[in-house]
């Protein structure tokens, strides 16, 4: 058979897996090529080992509430070991489960590394170092993206990123996290929640900056409460390894802080991966924040097309998803999908989970949009009251009338977003959604506010 492609993809992260699939279809000859591990960061490093472990810390921290209820536990205790093992058997599946999207008989993978050499070839460097030269119609960058380090600091044994942190092989005493985003404020919940000191240096005035401002005050109050101390408007001045542990120089309006622990955790963001040889062969345009895109992910070459992280903007598996369905259908038809960011959900998986949909209430304001509020209690709720959820909130935002943007901060608040996150993306109108029926009792009524 001919090593002649429909399309190559080159990154089996959640952009690549769903182009190859949904081209394939489409009964396109499609080949995916992925260096390291099938499912991306977010199968190895990020949303599955990390999800995995909250739900260790999480199911310890509510041991703590069961006595309200009548249940006595007592003598409970941390198995890191055994911990880690749940989390890398969450990764096998994912991982297994990215390579079954892939089975059929019009999708090839190689496992290598993939070099673009034109708009119509690539070169595949496999893991025995053979090398093979492929013809293809269209090529779909799916690089990812890795951690973003600050100048003038580097990772050594006790100062880690993200990445590096899952090997981790005990708990440490103490922690200082650098960085207020959603990666660090979950790390922060994680490792309080299993009794680790931890401290979280943020430079803005606040975390989580970009989600709505009262739901990251609720959750920084929760981490307060787990006993971690944050410091906002905190600019780091130093951080290096000493002795066995770590010591970081910070100013905090206008005087010195000084901080030392065990290990120390970098949250500065991550970074599109961008193997800018390759990019400046073909032409491509890009910046530091990512490969430019258009409406369907074409890059300004035609022909080559990129989703997901490398693309910048929101690094989300499900945004990468989208993306990539979008770009297969700009190439091949099929289905015509309209790629719009505001209709993209975000979860930070923190206890409480804060998720938002669409504009958050700051940023209609500033974008001088009209907008009325309707905003709902956890403690209203029978179910959120007997389940002891503890604080929390729903607030959607209505511009003439219209839904624009829904935020949820509190227990199962991902699984709140979903109804909401349809109805921002179908532009639903108060009207519609007082024809919604709701179970009682359920948490669900805690949207009670919007069908009254």
């Amino acid at each position: 058979m001919s090593e002649n492609y429909d399309l190559i993809v080159i990154g089996g992260g959640p952009g690549g897996l769903t182009a190859a699939r949904t081209a394939a279809a489409l009964k396109k000859r499609v080949l995916i090529i992925e260096k390291t591990g099938w499912g991306g960061t977010c199968t190895h490093r990020g949303c599955i080992p990390t999800k995995a472990m909250l739900s260790c810390s999480r199911f310890y921290a509510d041991l703590k509430k069961l006595r309200r209820i009548g249940v006595n536990v007592s003598g409970a205790t941390i198995d890191f070991a055994a911990m880690k093992k749940h989390r890398d058997q969450m990764v096998r599946i994912a991982a297994l489960g990215a390579q079954k999207m892939l089975t059929g008989p019009q999708v090839e993978s190689k496992t290598g590394l993939g070099e673009i050499l034109s708009p119509r070839e690539v070169r595949c460097i496999g893991e025995d170092g053979v090398q093979q030269f492929l013809k293809t119609e269209k090529i779909l960058i799916a690089w990812g993206s890795a951690p973003q380090i600050l100048p003038g600091l580097r990772t050594s044994e006790r100062i880690r990123t993200s990445d590096e942190l899952l090997h981790l092989e005990q708990l440490p005493p103490s922690m200082i996290i650098v960085g207020g985003s959603f990666i660090g404020v979950e790390y922060a919940t994680l490792f309080a929640e299993l009794g680790v000191r931890v401290t979280l240096v943020e430079l803005l005035d606040r975390i989580l900056p970009r989600e709505d401002e009262e739901a990251a005050n609720l959750l920084g109050q929760e981490l307060a409460r787990l006993g971690v101390v944050l410091h906002t408007s905190t600019r780091l001045v130093r951080l290096e390894e000493s002795g066995d542990g770590v010591e970081l120089s910070a100013r905090k309006n206008g005087e010195d802080l000084a901080i030392r622990a065990s290990y120390a955790l970098l949250c500065t963001g991550r970074m599109p991966v961008l193997h800018k040889d390759q990019l400046d062969v073909l032409g491509v345009d890009y910046t530091n924040a990512g490969i430019r895109v258009d409406e369907n992910m074409m890059t300004s070459i035609g022909g080559v097309y990129a989703a997901g992280d490398v693309t910048g903007g929101m690094m989300l598996a499900h945004r990468a998803s989208l993306q990539a369905r979008v770009a297969v259908a700009s190439m091949f038809g099929g289905e015509i999908r309209q790629y719009d960011e505001d209709i993209i959900p975000s979860v930070v998986y923190s206890h409480p989970q804060i998720a938002r949909v669409g504009l958050t209430e700051r940023r209609a304001l500033d974008e001088g949009l009209e907008i009325s509020v309707i905003r709902s209690d956890y403690s209203a709720n029978l179910m959120a009251r007997a389940e002891l959820m503890g604080r929390g909130f729903v607030k959607m935002i209505f511009h003439r009338e219209v839904i624009a943007g829904a935020v949820v901060a509190g227990d199962h608040a991902a699984e709140l977003l979903a109804p909401l996150a349809l109805a921002v993306s179908g532009k639903w109108t108060r009207r519609q959604f007082q024809s919604w029926v709701l179970p009682h009792p359920t948490l669900g009524e805690v949207f009670t506010p919007l069908v009254d």
